[in-house]
């Protein structure tokens, strides 16, 4: 038996609760993951609370994202052994169980090995926000060094990561935050420009300093294309992965006049193939420290509640801000 944060039914995150369940057995082509760190994401969050209608288990186990070590491998897995470290993402959805638990069963194609000396909680934090942004900015976009890419929230769990993969390839990169603090903090992630939009007007002041942006990565749920698209360059790249039930004004003369692009994405309709491409540059960055994810908040596995209600307070009702992404410790984290 394992320790496990379940839910019978959705509900609020006081409906998630730690209890006895049984360990996962794993298929031929799957592996025994003792969950050092997981993470949390809006998407569980909406899982969890039936804002995305999906039929769950029951009892369900949330979570996108782990980082653990491997005890046991079906006999089909080539790529991966006992003992190894390893990091993911994709559990959790479409009625799997997830990773707030001591073990989680994980198909091979969606298992990554974690760099040396790089620790399970930075893997965690990376995993789904990491694979998102590098999904957006390099496979959709198509991202050029010379290029400038704006961001909202830049010290955001997806923002952090749009921040560091773009300078990783030497774009310039504008972005926004709510306070003076967290502007610093932006810019220490490498951006070139940080506004902070409470007092400014976040349009006026990239006109100011005279850009035009080529890749706008949208990470608002409530976006405003009248405001983005001025702001756009020729042939510029209109990014959104965010704001499900948003039905905003669009204005579309000046976006076909300006030979724009809208790319819409959903992580988890990339392909393992295109995901393990992420991962695999997100390895390099790890290792080599042109990558680290904010970690704004940590828990306990008993804590797997207040963890998805802060997430949520921050996502959907404005009542919490933190910086970078919550995550949850469950099991040895020795590195």
């Amino acid at each position: 038996m394992m320790q496990a944060a379940v839910i019978h039914a959705p509900g609020p995150a006081a409906c998630l609760s730690i209890e006895q369940v049984e360990i996962p057995s794993i298929q031929d082509h799957q592996v025994l993951v003792k969950v050092e760190t997981s993470a949390v994401n809006p998407i569980d969050t909406y899982l969890r609370s039936g804002v995305v209608a999906a039929d769950l288990p029951d009892p369900w186990i949330p979570g996108c994202d782990f980082a653990g070590i491997i005890t046991e491998c079906g006999a089909a897995v080539t790529n991966f052994s006992v003992g190894q470290k390893v990091w993911g993402s994709n559990q959790g959805l479409f009625g799997n169980q997830g990773t707030l638990a001591e073990f989680v069963a994980v198909d091979e194609q969606w298992l990554y090995h974690r760099p040396d000396h790089v620790s399970a909680e930075i893997c965690a934090a990376t995993s789904l926000t990491g694979i998102t942004a590098h999904l957006g900015l390099f496979q959709h976009a198509k991202l050029r060094a010379t290029e400038t890419v704006f961001v909202n929230g830049g010290t955001g769990g997806v923002g952090s990561m749009v921040v560091q993969l773009a300078k990783s390839v030497g774009a310039k990169v504008i972005t926004t935050a709510r306070s003076d603090q967290k502007c610093q903090l932006a810019s220490q992630l490498g951006a070139d420009l940080a506004i902070n939009y409470r007092p400014q007007d976040v349009a006026a002041a990239i006109e100011s300093k005279g850009n035009e942006i080529d890749v706008w990565f949208e990470t608002l749920r409530n976006p405003n294309p009248t405001v983005t698209i001025p702001l756009m360059a020729r042939k510029g790249r209109y990014v959104v992965m965010a704001g499900r039930d948003a039905q905003p004004e669009f204005p579309i003369g000046p976006f076909y006049v300006k030979n724009l692009s809208m790319l819409g994405f959903a992580m988890f309709n990339a392909t393992a193939e295109e995901q393990r491409t992420c991962a695999n540059d997100i390895n390099r960055l790890l290792a080599n420290g042109q990558l680290k994810p904010i970690i704004g908040a940590t828990f306990s596995l008993q804590e797997a509640a207040q963890a998805h209600q802060l997430q949520e307070d921050a996502t959907l009702t404005s009542l919490a801000t933190f910086s970078g992404k919550i995550v949850v410790k469950i099991g040895d984290t020795a590195d």
